[in-house]
């Protein structure tokens, strides 16, 4: 499993826009020098054979790099403003919490990246060019203002696919379908097992518990207020295996934790002392955002987010809420089929060292369809595809726990549809789904008998 403090460092040199560009940047500065020891050389290799290599002179070679790095810097502002007016888009129409997509997005960074790569190239290549009237030996990097030239006609295939991207990634299906795939990315990083959840795995084992665990722990307090984004298990296991405790975890990634509120349980807790504090919160990673590095809740979030701005009285967009839906209900069905590891961590001995705070089925099916239901009551059609979501799901199931947390859904749509003034039609149309999704319920429980 990666290093969490790792995948956080490198989840935040991912989600900006220097990075890339940086090393880009830094590869055209040493493709520079390169060419130019190669025309010092006066080794041209198989280009002049070609007759690919730049044979003008020393204005035409200042002339062909000045154009070509100031047309380049142009497109370069230009691309970055488009880029912005994405990022606006996606903010206002979307989800605030979809601008981590936009700028974890690889060919923007790209983009922005060759264009500044060109610009510095040329200028680089531009400062060492002599012609016959100046005080140095006459220098024509032969070598160097083709290989600017190919840079300049690779710009542009560039910019042609900067304006296509560009198109596609504000289409709110391309948003959706970005979002549905880290959820489903989430699910195989954090649930790996591919087989159905067993009650005797599934299940709380308290008997391993210390009895006198509630009495005797003390409490670590956060010393930072921030979202949690990752917790380092295998450090915790260490220093609860060193110091011969139990840990107690108090928060999960994705949960904000407030400065000084109780951290970890500590038990026995009189080994409680201002090192070991300091040792068990470097073992948590906080951040200003939620990420979906330790996160599946947040993915989900994130398309929820999405379908309630469609269907708020300013968009009032049922069709992009169903699709929201259908995606959370694909992203459901494949975390039904997995196994959520137990919360209790053991030592290479089999002591118990960790009790986690753990993602459930129904905390997670709670956070995909509990606003939508709550604000989606008035559109039948959101409604109804929700029902019809429950239904799909009930069939991945693998214990009556999940069932159970499905059906209790299904249920409070149907009484808020009874309660609302929708037309007798469209209640007798939720009442049918509704109906359906009690039929599925019994087939599976009848087929796992």
């Amino acid at each position: 499993m990666k290093n969490p403090k790792i995948g956080k460092i490198w989840d935040s040199l991912h989600s900006s826009y220097w990075f890339l560009p940086t090393v880009m940047a830094l590869m055209a500065i040493a493709l520079a020098f390169t060419m130019l020891a190669l025309d010092r050389a006066g080794y041209y290799g198989p280009l002049e054979k070609w007759g690919w290599i730049y044979t003008g002179g020393t204005d035409g070679a200042r002339e062909v790099l000045s154009s070509v790095a100031g047309s380049i810097i142009s497109v370069a502002a230009t691309a970055f403003s488009i880029t912005i007016v994405a990022l606006q888009l996606a903010a206002s129409n979307y989800s605030p919490r979809m601008l981590r997509n936009f700028m974890q997005d690889t060919g923007n960074q790209m983009v922005l990246g060759t264009f500044i790569s060109t610009f510095i190239y040329c200028l680089l290549v531009l400062r060492t060019i002599r012609g016959d009237g100046d005080d140095y030996e006459r220098f024509i990097p032969q070598i160097s203002v083709t290989v600017g030239l190919l840079l300049a006609i690779a710009s542009i295939g560039v910019l042609i696919y900067f304006i296509h991207h560009a198109s596609t990634i504000i289409q709110v299906s391309h948003i959706i379908m970005e979002a549905s795939d880290n959820l489903h990315r989430a699910i195989d990083r954090l649930f790996p097992e591919e087989i159905g959840r067993s009650l005797s795995k599934s299940g709380l084992h308290s008997e391993a518990i210390p009895a006198n665990f509630e009495l005797e722990a003390r409490p670590v307090k956060a010393k930072t207020s921030g979202y949690l984004q990752a917790i380092d298990d295998r450090e915790l296991i260490q220093i609860a295996s060193k110091c011969q405790l139990v840990l107690h975890l108090k928060s999960r990634p994705g949960k904000f934790v407030v400065k000084g509120s109780d951290l970890v349980l500590v038990f026995p807790g009189e080994c409680v002392n201002r090192k070991l504090c300091d040792q068990i919160n470097q073992a948590f990673i906080f951040g200003r955002e939620r990420t979906e590095q330790q996160d599946v809740e947040f993915p989900i979030v994130q398309l929820v987010d999405i379908a309630l701005r469609a269907i708020s009285p300013g968009i009032n967009d049922p069709t992009t809420a169903i699709e929201c839906i259908d995606r959370l209900s694909a992203g459901l069905s494949h975390l039904a089929l997995r196994e959520i590891p137990s919360p209790y961590r053991y030592d290479d001995r089999g002591q118990l060292r960790v009790i986690a705070e753990p993602f459930t089925f129904a905390g997670l099916t709670d956070a995909a369809f509990n606003q939508i239901r709550q604000y989606g009551k008035t559109h039948v059609a959101v409604i109804i595809r929700l029902l019809e979501a429950i239904a799909t799901i009930v069939t991945y199931t693998r214990n009556r726990q999940d069932r159970a947390a499905l059906l209790r859904h299904a249920e409070m749509i149907q009484q808020d549809s009874c309660q609302s003034e929708l037309q007798v039609r469209d209640k007798k149309d939720i009442e049918r789904r509704y109906q359906v999704v009690l039929q599925v319920l019994q087939n599976k429980v009848n087929s796992e008998r």
